[in-house]
């Protein structure tokens, strides 16, 4: 019944996503979002703010509505007003707004608790300001406030309001559940009964998300036959916030075929705009507009895709002006590092897959994730010479403060012996490089002179980046580089240290094993009288 027909979406971000806690924005910041969903996102409807709230909020109101007229685009720019004998209709007029969004009370409670008036009085109120506002070129809609409540314990109270508002000119009556207490069945309910009431009236429906289930129950909505339908960018709202606007696009697509005016890709910059100006952090893994959505981590995720997309659905990052990521770390397989390399246009032979592999999985260990853009300090680090493992570091304390020297304590192992060295020195590598020099001498082994310690990390600016750091040696026998990557810069200078004495301590064992040769040959040639 519902594919291919066409539904509304409304966005309230800028007025009940701004009760978020801690939300306000700014006249300009409302602006700029403002021109975001009507000219990129094509929005079909926005509302932007409460009448009579601030001045801020009439230059916000006054500045959207002059952009919006010179394109074309004023009808489509609405703001809350309320029963005040005419007082929201003037501060709207005012501003340059053309539509009045007016709050009536939709259950009898609210009308006799908060208003203390019967339906009859608040009839005679409304029926005023939606004439008043008419006469001053406004149209009209009119949102029944804690409907859902009303529909469900005082009905004949809902209906007697809509028969006595039939003919004064309200173009959609708008259906909240105020407090985000409907399940989808009683939403399609509800609605069903109120079009087949009054099917002349065109609805709207404005969920909230307090049980989690607002979107759901803006499906069950359409199904009903709403025209419109409410949400607000990354779910903002009053407590648990109102219906995600990326949710209910790509739901009310993919699920019901319906027609909507949306450009999908546009949602991630929306999302990402309002984030900035709300300061309200969306989840990495929130539908559609998280960071992580469309990140695989397991390896066989991975290699399902290699092997024939067999984990891709309707929805791909594409849609979205997003790309298709697969993390590297400890549940890292081949697949995932292979994709990740495609990215970079980087090959490497299976021996060397296997060698880098090995260390993603390794630094997976002490991070939660490794980017492609760390990959080549990897590649550069594990593929760069054989390591040597003849000083292997077990475990490594390295304490600094404040105007007193650092303290390196360190267990390692030696040819299989264990160490137990300390060092002292001015910061924690200095610190290290004191113990190293220490214990190395005991082996004859003296190290050589530091000239030169650069240390990058990957475009980006991550404060979690991997630390590349590329340290410069010098002594008699020559000129020596060694590298280190480790998500903390103290420890990938700690690496690539290791890495020299390692490969000092090769060559020293070789120089001596020749010697031995060498002086094995001579006692032969003795023997032989040679």
């Amino acid at each position: 019944m519902n594919s291919g027909r066409h539904v509304q979406i409304l966005d309230t971000t800028l007025r009940d996503g701004e009760q978020t806690q801690g939300v306000s924005f700014s006249p300009a910041e409302k602006l700029n979002i403002a021109k975001a969903l009507l000219s990129q996102l094509r929005v079909d409807r926005i509302e932007v703010a409460s009448a009579r709230v601030s001045e801020g909020e009439k230059e916000a109101v006054a500045n959207i509505v002059s952009w919006a007229a010179r394109h074309g685009l004023a009808h489509k720019v609405e703001v809350l007003g309320f029963v005040d004998n005419g007082k929201s209709v003037d501060w709207i007029a005012e501003a340059g707004g053309r539509v009045i969004n007016l709050l009536a009370k939709g259950s009898e409670k609210h009308c006799f608790n908060q208003l203390r008036k019967t339906l009859e009085q608040h009839l005679d109120d409304l029926r005023r300001d939606i004439a008043y506002a008419r006469q001053r070129g406004l149209a009209v809609n009119l949102y029944l406030e804690d409907w859902s409540n009303g529909y469900h314990e005082s009905p004949e109270y809902v209906f007697r309001l809509m028969e006595g508002l039939q003919g004064a000119g309200v173009e959609h009556f708008m259906l909240p559940d105020t407090l985000g207490i409907l399940t989808p069945d009683q939403v399609y309910a509800a609605i069903s009964d109120m079009l087949r009431r009054f099917p002349e009236c065109r609805f709207d429906f404005h969920p909230h998300n307090d049980y989690g289930l607002a979107t759901a129950n803006v499906l069950e909505a359409v199904r009903a036959g709403v025209a419109t339908v409410h949400c607000t960018v990354n779910c903002l709202g009053e407590r648990a916030g109102n219906a995600s606007l990326a949710e209910v696009v790509v739901n009310l697509k993919d699920r019901m075929g319906v027609d909507l005016s949306i450009d999908e890709a546009h949602i991630v910059r929306l999302s990402q705009m309002v984030e900035n100006f709300s300061g309200k952090r969306v989840a990495d893994n929130a539908p559609i507009v998280g960071a992580d959505v469309f990140t695989q981590t397991a390896g066989i995720h991975a290699d399902g895709d290699r092997k024939g997309n067999l984990y891709v659905t309707r929805l791909t990052p594409e849609r979205f002006a997003r790309s298709r990521h697969y993390a590297l770390g400890k549940m890292s397989g081949k697949a995932s590092l292979q994709k990740n390399l495609e990215k970079l246009d980087i090959s490497l032979s299976d021996a060397n897959l296997e060698k880098v592999l090995k260390r993603v999985v390794e630094l997976g260990d002490s991070k939660k994730s490794i980017t492609s853009e760390d990959l080549p300090f990897i590649i550069a680090e594990v593929l760069e010479g054989k390591d040597y493992d003849y000083v292997k570091l077990t475990h490594c304390s390295l304490n600094s403060a404040l105007h007193l020297d650092s303290v390196a304590s360190l267990r390692l192992e030696i040819a299989g012996e264990p160490h137990n060295v300390t060092g002292v020195g001015n910061g924690g590598f200095d610190a290290f490089m004191n113990a190293m020099s220490k214990l190395v001498k005991r082996y004859d082994l003296k190290l050589p002179e530091l000239t030169d310690y650069e240390v990058r990390i990957p475009r980006g600016g991550r404060a979690d980046a991997l630390t590349e750091c590329t340290i410069t040696w010098e002594d008699e026998q020559g000129r020596l580089k060694t590298r280190g990557v480790h998500a903390n810069q103290v420890f990938a200078s700690i690496l690539a240290a290791l890495r020299m004495i390692n490969i000092r301590m090769h060559k020293q064992l070789q120089a001596v094993g020749q010697v031995q040769e060498a002086a094995g040959l001579c006692r032969q040639g003795l023997k032989r009288g040679e």
